[in-house]
């Protein structure tokens, strides 16, 4: 499956009021190879493994495969992954037909909130919201892989 995203920074925290549901997410990295990732992530209760291929140029695009798995395999697979866990909480919020996935990162990369949207298409027009900031499709340090290894609270901003 291929999966079309475009990716953001937020703003401000306004989304909080609009959200319609938050989860806790855990994830770990047992690669983070740009040419295939393999996340393993426990959302609350819910466990999942993804292999993600490389991005298209633009970052717009890539390859995505997702299993679920149960809780205790993922607490076992998360013990195997790379040093830095990532630890989120995921907000959904819905403007006009489009869903927006908006993270606000704790640990090692808190300060940092980033807004995704999923796409059917490259060129498909979407909602850009008042807390909808800067666009960093394509930047791979905002990949949540290249954050587990180089997380925000290191970058000289």
């Amino acid at each position: 499956m291929i999966e079309i995203e475009r990716k953001f920074l937020v703003n401000n925290n306004t989304f909080k009021e609009q959200a319609f549901k938050s989860v806790k997410i855990v994830q770990g990295f047992l690669s983070t190879n740009p040419e295939r990732t393999v996340r393993i992530r426990l959302k609350d209760d819910v466990g999942t493994m993804t292999v993600k291929g490389k991005s298209s140029g633009d970052g717009l695009s890539r390859f995505e495969w997702e299993k679920e798995i149960s809780k205790p395999d993922a607490l076992d697979l998360l013990e195997l992954c790379e040093d830095v866990k990532i630890d989120k909480t995921r907000y959904l919020v819905k403007v006009e037909n489009h869903t927006f996935e908006i993270d606000v990162f704790n640990l090692d990369n808190e300060g940092l909130i980033i807004a995704e949207v999923e796409l059917n298409s490259e060129n498909e027009d979407f909602p850009r919201p008042e807390w909808l900031g800067k666009e960093v499709t394509g930047d791979i340090k905002y990949y949540n892989s290249q954050l587990s290894k180089q997380p925000f609270n290191i970058w000289n901003n």
